[in-house]
């Protein structure tokens, strides 16, 4: 199948498995169901009951690494594959010296998994910019980055408004100061074109439980330069040659494989080939056309209705989820999942995430059931805040 073709959303929709007439929309929490993914889990079940086992299993991991290098535009060698983002963090963050150097700047917008990583250094200040209440833009991070900021944190799109931030000319502030740029881009990948040269990062973090149609339990962690101190979070595979099993040495390679700790989840590992393999089919340039469109075409019919929602000023700043303001998201979710369409709610807003696979039939039945729902509960759309 081509790009062009899997671009399509109808072809793509082929490969999920989820019920008939159902909408998903919260890719932005967890990837649908796909034929792919069971295929993949039923190919690990089977794997796990023949002789060889692991072999199979370490030859899937190098497989999702070269997928995973293949999709953000970098060597093999610079990926480590780690258990989720907080680990990640901190593996970036392993053997610095906050000295003169100290601070950390990051925003409230960032995601609580990342944020805490940084507020659990050792000898580092957290800075912080954008508004308390999460709303950031890249002006605020260009206005923030001083002479002693070490590490600046960006998420690439912010995981409850779907604020796109501009990667790159946030990371050309931070080098002119002698920063590094940490990107998470778990809202990105996957449905927005990645370039880790372009954006110019020192690291780059993502999983695979969203937008990249795989099961939560897995991470990539994008290092530019491999090296330095080697972390005091280690294991087995962090070592210059694993398979020694050599107890009494401890010792790191030059590659991002030094980041790495102990056995990864095999059936997250499994579904990780499957979903990047139906990723690397896409054209993200043409997703990301396509969700942009959905997005518009959502806010406007959800706004008609009186709901409150937050949409970027501009298609370059927005991610590719929408976020409607709704003081009981949870209330709302729920009731929504009870009626076919997945949404997925986080603090005071519900979630509707766009992918290739999303159709003109799921907008629809998103805001019809939300319609509905005002109805049913006799509530009015939250106040925004």
């Amino acid at each position: 199948m081509t790009a062009a073709a899997l671009a399509r959303p109808a072809l793509l929709r082929q490969r999920l498995a989820t019920p008939s007439g159902s909408a998903h929309l919260a890719a932005c929490s967890i990837a649908p169901r796909t034929l792919d993914l069971e295929q993949a889990v039923a190919r690990m079940l089977n794997d796990l009951s023949r002789p060889g086992f692991w072999q199979a299993c370490e030859e899937q991991v190098a497989q999702a690494r070269q997928l995973f290098a293949r999709l953000i535009g970098a060597d093999a060698d610079q990926v480590a594959i780690l258990p989720n983002a907080s680990i990640a963090a901190h593996q970036a963050a392993a053997g610095r010296r906050w000295r003169r150097r100290r601070e950390i700047l990051t925003t409230p917008a960032e995601f609580p998994g990342i944020a805490h990583t940084w507020m659990a250094q050792r000898g580092a200040r957290v800075r912080w910019c954008g508004t308390p209440d999460g709303a950031v833009h890249t002006g605020d991070y260009l206005s923030a980055i001083t002479p002693r900021t070490a590490l600046v944190s960006v998420p690439a799109v912010t995981y409850r408004d779907a604020t796109r931030l501009d990667v790159a000319r946030i990371a050309d502030a931070a080098h002119d100061t002698g920063a590094a740029v940490f990107v998470d881009a778990y809202q990105a990948a996957g449905v927005i074109p990645l370039d880790v040269d372009a954006l110019r990062c020192d690291y780059l973090v993502t999983g695979t439980g969203k937008y990249l149609l795989g099961l939560p339990g897995l991470a990539f962690l994008y290092v530019r330069h491999p090296g330095g101190p080697p972390p005091a979070l280690t294991g087995w595979l962090g070592r210059t040659d694993p398979h020694a099993f050599r107890t009494n040495v401890l010792d790191s390679p030059p590659h991002a494989r030094r980041y790495e700790t102990g056995t990864p989840a095999a059936a997250a590992v499994y579904a990780a080939v499957a979903g990047l393999s139906l990723i690397g089919d896409l054209d993200l340039r043409q997703v990301r056309h396509h969700t942009q469109r959905l997005i518009a075409m959502a806010a406007q019919r959800l706004a008609a209705q009186g709901e409150l929602v937050r949409l970027a000023t501009n298609v370059d700043a927005q991610g590719a989820h929408l976020a409607l303001v709704e003081p009981h998201a949870e209330a709302m979710a729920v009731w929504l999942g009870h009626h076919g369409v997945i949404a997925a709610p986080r603090s005071s807003v519900l979630r509707l995430a766009m992918h290739a696979y999303t159709t003109n039939e799921d907008i629809d039945a998103v805001c019809e059931t939300i319609a509905a729902y005002r109805c049913r509960s006799r509530t009015r759309p939250g106040a925004a805040r």
